[in-house]
């Protein structure tokens, strides 16, 4: 049972690494830039959807190539932002990002896009998030303090959800007004709020490790990893979310049948629920006395209404089925990156979030081809709904085969005496 008094204050003491001036300054760059690059998910799936001649497939190939290079260069990607400047490497990474939106927006402009285009600089863009996403994370810690980490990272996921919110829904009625260009004009220029943020910012080094080279480095942090079976349980249930539950994200245009602004409207509610679950359900499961079957019961209830869109068609039900999915996904992610940083030995926790990359986003490429491929055999209502039968049955088999995991209890006021 959770008590009114513990979710109020953990609700309350959410909000405590806004006093942190770094962290505010960083908040805020990285606000813009998200909607910005919401903007420019939202419309590169439209534009392949057309390009492709309305093809499911297409959607997964892309969907496949922007996550790639976050399987392939994630153990890289993590030893380097552990012994480089990770303020540094995010500026570089947002430029290469900036150039790249650019890019796709000039050939989209003067009318010579191509899906091939679209392809490759989806790949390059996964690439650099690949060695983003880590350094990213870390540089949480590394403005907040590991006081407040955990919640510093709600904060971020919140911003995050917001963009997922506006940026779609911009993108939508963009697009159908103007083209698809604008879209990706509007992103390059937003990278410019971050890259500022991270100018103005200063932080005190973090400790490096050295004296090993990378495989070294993950081997430790994979053996790290082995002695901690409910940050297993957790990388079980990130890799079951990301491979059955937001794979169907890449499919969205298909939902909608190509109609921007249904594909906006779509996405935005699942912005939507996303946000409120970061607001509310995520302090509310950081205050439940059983961690681990809350874990569970949020990944079972993706599944319920992944099941419930595939059988819906008309447009209200399906985008109360998009923010009903959406409620249950921060719940698992905000609450895993958190401890994975919480519990980390100094100096190990870019790898540590590098193997949780690889075992969670890093199975979208196949998990993206799986569901395009199966939208365009079977359709893409079943293809849905395959997803989410599994999920329910993963979250059941994960109760019923690991009792320590349903007795599994996390303090929320000492996340670092986690009992494993």
């Amino acid at each position: 049972m959770i008590q009114r008094s513990s979710f109020g204050g953990a609700f309350s003491a959410n909000f405590s690494p806004l006093r942190i001036r770094n962290f505010r300054i960083y908040l805020s760059g990285q606000a813009v830039s998200l909607i910005g690059t919401w903007l420019q998910i939202t419309a590169q799936g439209i534009v392949v959807y057309k390009l492709s001649g309305g093809s499911a497939t297409a959607l997964g190939v892309v969907g496949m190539l922007n996550t790639l290079p976050l399987l392939l260069f994630g153990p890289l990607a993590g030893v380097w932002a552990d012994r480089l400047d990770r303020r540094l490497l995010l500026i570089v990474s947002q430029t290469g990002a900036m150039c790249l939106a650019f890019t796709l927006a000039a050939l989209l402009q003067t009318g010579l896009a191509q899906l091939w285009h679209v392809y490759v600089l989806a790949f390059c863009l996964g690439t650099i998030t690949a060695i983003d996403f880590p350094a990213q994370q870390a540089f949480l810690g590394d403005l907040a303090g590991m006081a407040e980490v955990r919640r510093a990272v709600n904060l971020n996921a919140m911003i995050l959800q917001v963009s997922r919110m506006l940026g779609p829904a911009f993108a939508g009625s963009l697009v159908a007004w103007l083209g698809a260009a604008p879209a990706f004009w509007i992103n390059g220029v937003s990278f410019g709020a971050v890259i500022g943020s991270l100018l103005l910012v200063r932080t005190q080094p973090a400790a490096k490790q050295r004296g090993a080279g990378a495989a070294g480095g993950m081997r430790a942090a994979l053996d790290f990893i082995r002695s901690q079976p409910r940050i297993q349980d957790l990388l079980v249930f990130v890799m079951l979310l990301t491979f059955f539950g937001l794979a169907v994200l890449t499919i969205v245009p298909a939902v909608a049948r190509g109609v921007p602004q249904v594909t906006g409207w779509l996405l935005a509610a699942s912005g939507f629920g996303a946000l409120l679950s970061t607001v509310v359900l995520v302090p509310l499961s950081q205050a439940a006395r059983y961690t681990g079957r809350v874990v569970a019961g949020a990944v079972l209830w993706m599944g319920a209404w992944f099941t419930v869109l595939s059988f819906v068609q008309w447009l209200p039900l399906q985008l109360v089925s998009m923010f009903g999915i959406s409620l249950g996904a921060p719940v698992v992610m905000t609450m895993a990156l958190g401890l994975m940083q919480v519990l980390a030995p100094p100096g190990m926790r870019a790898r540590l979030l590098s193997i949780f990359t690889m075992l969670s986003f890093g199975m979208q490429p196949f998990a993206a081809l799986l569901i395009g491929y199966n939208a365009d055999a079977l359709g893409t209502a079943l293809a849905i709904r395959i997803n989410g039968v599994i999920l329910i049955c993963a979250a059941l088999l994960m109760l019923a085969l690991r009792p320590d995991l349903r007795a599994w209890q996390l303090q929320p006021a000492s996340p670092q005496q986690l009992a494993v």
